[in-house]
């Protein structure tokens, strides 16, 4: 179990501004383009996963990294686990699955070194990352429904 506040490693899939969805393909050891985002639609903060842990879908865990830098494809960023966001996603088929989005803040960032707690973010910036992935999954057909925010604590409890 990961205590809060207690530091982990992100994996950058996509970094913030682009409108490049890559995923990193384990088999190959490398990052592969799988979309582009209509005009208009970039990553509103760097968007990756957690190495070695597995989510109800399949994937690694997801992770936004707020921050006021942008990274690129596969740079690793040590951050500061400060709660997620419980979801369910429905497929294309009907079925759902759990697929929330875990959330931290680098360790080395000098605009939010002091945000421990989801609950210490903006309004706004949980509002624009809930609509941003409930656009992207529009795009794909899919339906993103945040069903809850989890403080830091709580987070952590679901990390292995």
């Amino acid at each position: 179990m990961t205590e809060p506040g207690r530091t982990i490693t992100a994996i950058i899939e996509s970094p913030k501004g682009s409108m490049q969805k890559y995923d990193y393909i384990p088999e190959e050891q490398r990052f592969r383009l799988t979309k582009i985002l209509p005009a208009g639609m970039t990553f509103p903060f760097d968007f990756g996963f957690i190495p070695d842990t597995k989510g109800e879908d399949g994937d690694p865990l997801d992770v936004i990294v707020i921050s006021e830098l942008s990274n690129f494809p596969g740079c690793l960023v040590d951050i500061r686990l400060i709660g997620a966001l419980q979801a369910e996603q429905t497929e294309r088929d009907g079925s759902t699955v759990r697929n929330g989005r875990f959330i931290g803040i680098p360790i080395v960032s000098q605009v939010f070194p002091n945000i421990n707690e989801l609950s210490e973010l903006p309004d706004n910036i949980l509002n624009q990352i809930e609509h941003f992935f409930k656009n992207y999954n529009e795009q794909a057909g899919k339906v993103f429904k945040v069903v809850g925010r989890l403080n830091a604590a709580a987070a952590a409890d679901l990390l292995p």
